[in-house]
């Protein structure tokens, strides 16, 4: 039984040493320096290790890089902004946000539409020759239309881009005022004093006479014409009675 015994263990041995010698199992030590963390290097190849870019090139791709905004002082028509050739006093042009809008130009300072305007500037009431006319000046204020008022009366409404106005015939020594109207309500008055023109009735008297004149020079043609025509009719009968004889 004995010597059985040691024969299997011999044989069982025997095995294990063949096994082991066609395919060698690692040691306790080759498995502590084994890293179960690090890739295995295929034999042949180089074992640098190769540090990969730690960008997250997703993020970078949501939020590109943008270069930083430069502001620019210059008008965008490549000027420095000048003052808007409009003028207060001068009707028919054009808005003067129309011309801001087109040349980047500066508009004076105006207030807006839902505040009072200020009061305009009333240059001059004068006689024209048919009708006494008012002239002003716009305020720096939105303005949607002008009334002008004769003694205290409402007399005519003129539009926004108006800056005169016949107001027909009127007495002497009448007070004439401008006011600028919008919806907010109606600025303070600017008033003036018509005292008429003095040489009126003179150039009047003139007109009338050198009218007269001119009916009695009329008349007296005619006249001359009338009593020439007949001494010529009045000769042809005398010859014509002459020769019947």
């Amino acid at each position: 039984m004995a010597a059985s015994r040691d024969l299997d263990l011999r044989l069982v041995i025997v095995c294990l040493v063949l096994i082991r010698g066609y395919s060698p199992l690692p040691t306790t030590s080759q498995l502590a320096e084994t890293n179960t963390m690090r890739p295995l290097t295929p034999r042949g190849f180089p074992t640098e290790t190769f540090e990969f870019p730690t960008e997250d090139y997703s993020q970078m791709e949501d939020n590109p890089v943008t270069p930083p905004i430069t502001r620019n002082t210059v008008s965008p028509y490549g000027k420095t902004p000048k003052r808007c050739d409009y003028n207060l006093c001068l009707e028919s042009q054009i808005p003067c946000a129309v011309l801001s809008s087109s040349t980047g130009c500066l508009c004076p300072g105006f207030t807006l539409h839902n505040e009072v305007p200020q009061a305009p500037n009333l240059k001059s009431v004068s006689w024209n020759g048919s009708e006494v006319v008012a002239r002003w000046c716009a305020p720096q204020s939105y303005v949607t239309a002008y009334i002008v008022e004769v003694g205290g009366k409402e007399r005519q409404m003129f539009r926004k881009d108006q800056r005169s106005g016949g107001l027909g015939d009127m007495d002497h020594n009448a007070e004439v005022c401008v006011v600028a109207v919008n919806d907010a309500g109606e600025s303070e008055r600017s008033c003036l004093m018509y005292a008429g023109d003095s040489s009126l009735p003179l150039k009047a008297g003139l007109i009338g006479g050198a009218l007269g004149f001119l009916l009695l020079l009329l008349l007296a043609v005619l006249l001359w014409r009338h009593k020439k025509q007949r001494k010529q009719e009045a000769s042809i009968s005398m010859h014509d009675t002459a020769e019947t004889e």
